[in-house]
C-alpha cells in the first residue's frame, strides 16, 4: 500500500531492468504493474516513466515499446547523461528549474556527425558523400534511374514511376533516429527509392480481392496483416522483375529506411516540421474517423524527399522486428524467417498526434489497430539474411 502511495504521488519514476529483476515474480512485478497503470493515465508525451537497463536484458513485454537508457559497460556515461536530460525535461515541464550536469571532456555523450543535406534534382548527379567506413561494411547500389517513365513534383522532387506505383529517391547519409533519450545518428549508406504513397485499396486489388467501399479506389488498404504486406511485395516484385536495376528487391522499409523518408536529415517530429498540425494529416483531432485519400494532405503535409501521408490514416508495416534502440541492421531484426513483434509506423486516422511523430513506434499486438493498418513498399539493396 506504501509503495503504491508513493507510485502516485511520484513526478517521474525510474524502472531499473536487469536479468534478474525481470524474471523475479512476486513483489518486482507487482510493482511494475502498479508503475505502469499509473503511467497510462498520464497524458500523453508525459516523461514520467524512464526505463534504466543495468544490465544486457530483453524488457518485460509491456515495457517493449518505451524508450530506455543502457547503463552498463560500454554505455554507462550516456546512459546517465541521457537519464539526467529525461529528468531535467520532465521537471521543466512541472516548473522546476534545475541543472543537468556535463559529462566529462573525455568521455562525450555522442560522436558528432556531419549530415549529408539532401540532392535536388540540379545536385542529382553530384555524388553523396559517406564515411569510408560505412562504404566498406555495406556498398551502396547507385540508382541513378528505375524506368523510362519519370516526371517532376510539384516540390521539385524526383518521382519514377514502376507499375503504376511513385517512387521518391532518399539519399544515402546520416540522419537522426529516435526520439528522447534514445535518439542518436544512423548511417544509412546507400541510396533507395520510397514510394510516395502507401499501397491503395485499387492497387492492391490486382493482387488480391479485397472488400471496400465504392469510391475509395485512392484510400490505403487497411486490415492487412504483415504476411499479407510480404506476399504483396513478392507478387508485385514478380510482376516487375525485369524493370527492376541489377541489385535491387521491392520490398517493406525497415525501421530505420521509413523513419529516414519520413523526416530527413534534421530530427524533425512531423513529416512537416516541429509543430503538429491537424490540417497537414488524418488524425483523430482532425475527426474523420475513416481512411482518407492518400493525396488529400500533399503537398502540404509531404516530408522532406516528397512522401505523402506518412503521419496519420494508416498504421504503416515496417520490415522490422520490435527491438530495442539502437536500431542495428544486423543484430537479426530483418529476418523474415524470425517469428515476432513487427513495427507500425505513422499513426492512423483513429490515433492522435503523438502516434504521428516521425519517431513513434508501436507493434501488432493490438487489436485495436486492425482496421487501421496498410503499408507502403520501396526498392532497395536486399536486407541483411
Amino acid at each position: 500500500m506504501e509503495i503504491e502511495k508513493a507510485v502516485e504521488a511520484a513526478d517521474a519514476i525510474i524502472v531499473c531492468l536487469s536479468k534478474g529483476s525481470i524474471t523475479k515474480e512476486g513483489y518486482v512485478q507487482r510493482e511494475l504493474r502498479i508503475v505502469l497503470d499509473y503511467a497510462d493515465y498520464k497524458p500523453e508525451g508525459t516523461l514520467y516513466l524512464m526505463p534504466v537497463r543495468l544490465e544486457e536484458c530483453d524488457p518485460p513485454r509491456r515495457l517493449r515499446s518505451w524508450q530506455y537508457a543502457d547503463y552498463f559497460e560500454g554505455h554507462r556515461e550516456r546512459g546517465l547523461q541521457r537519464l539526467l536530460v529525461s529528468l531535467k525535461r520532465r521537471a521543466e515541464s512541472l516548473g522546476m528549474n534545475v541543472e543537468t550536469p556535463a559529462l566529462k571532456k573525455e568521455e562525450p555523450i555522442e560522436e558528432k556527425k556531419p549530415v549529408v543535406e539532401t540532392p535536388t534534382l540540379k545536385q542529382k548527379e553530384k555524388p553523396v558523400e559517406v564515411k569510408k567506413a560505412a562504404i566498406e561494411k555495406r556498398k551502396p547500389i547507385s540508382v541513378t534511374q528505375i524506368s523510362t517513365n519519370q516526371k517532376n513534383t510539384e516540390n521539385g522532387f524526383l518521382v519514377e514511376i514502376l507499375s503504376g506505383i511513385e517512387f521518391v529517391r532518399v539519399p544515402a547519409g546520416i540522419f537522426l533516429m529516435g526520439a528522447g533519450i534514445e535518439q542518436n545518428s544512423l548511417d544509412i549508406p546507400y541510396d533507395y527509392w520510397m514510394a510516395r504513397f502507401p499501397v491503395m485499396n485499387g492497387q492492391y486489388d490486382r493482387f488480391r480481392k479485397k472488400d471496400f467501399d465504392k469510391g475509395k479506389e485512392n484510400h490505403p488498404v487497411i486490415r492487412v496483416t504483415w504476411i499479407d504486406a510480404i506476399a504483396y511485395c513478392q507478387w508485385l516484385s514478380d510482376q516487375i522483375k525485369t524493370e527492376l536495376p541489377s541489385g535491387l528487391v521491392l520490398r517493406l522499409p525497415t525501421e530505420a529506411e521509413w523513419e529516414k523518408a519520413a523526416r530527413g536529415t534534421d530530427g524533425r517530429e512531423y513529416p512537416w516540421g516541429k509543430q503538429f498540425d491537424k490540417n497537414k494529416c488524418n488524425t483523430s483531432e482532425g475527426r474523420k474517423n475513416d481512411t482518407t485519400p492518400v493525396s488529400l494532405f500533399s503537398p502540404q503535409g509531404d516530408s522532406p524527399y516528397g512522401c505523402a501521408d506518412m503521419a496519420g490514416n494508416v498504421w504503416e508495416w515496417t520490415h522490422s522486428l520490435m527491438k530495442p534502440y539502437p536500431y542495428n541492421v544486423n543484430d537479426g531484426r530483418e529476418d523474415e524467417k524470425v517469428s515476432g513483434v513487427r513495427v507500425l509506423r505513422g499513426g492512423s486516422f483513429l490515433y492522435d498526434e503523438w502516434g504521428a511523430r516521425c519517431a513513434s513506434r508501436y507493434d501488432d499486438r493490438l487489436d485495436y489497430f486492425h482496421s487501421q493498418i496498410g503499408f507502403r513498399v520501396v526498392v532497395a539493396s536486399p536486407v541483411p539474411k
